[in-house]
């Protein structure tokens, strides 16, 4: 366990900005210290395209389903 200096523990989260896609660390107040090593230079210019493309498809099937949902409910 990592102590934050609030002397609680920190929690694990993960990072996800462009520079840190994915990245975990132990985080708490104004603490931060890396969980995971970094990621190499392909792998950050990577991720973030990688994830737009996932979100963008989560987006079609959310809008896909709630129309079939609709049409369903007309009794179509």
């Amino acid at each position: 366990m990592v102590q934050c200096w609030c002397g609680q523990t920190a929690v694990i989260r993960t990072s996800w900005t462009n520079r840190n896609p994915g990245r975990r660390f132990y985080g708490c107040c104004d603490f931060i210290d890396w969980y995971d090593p970094p990621m190499c230079a392909r792998s950050v210019s990577i991720i973030p395209g990688l994830l737009r493309s996932r979100n963008a498809i989560q987006a079609t099937l959310d809008d896909t389903r709630l129309a079939v949902g609709n049409r369903v409910g007309d009794g179509l």
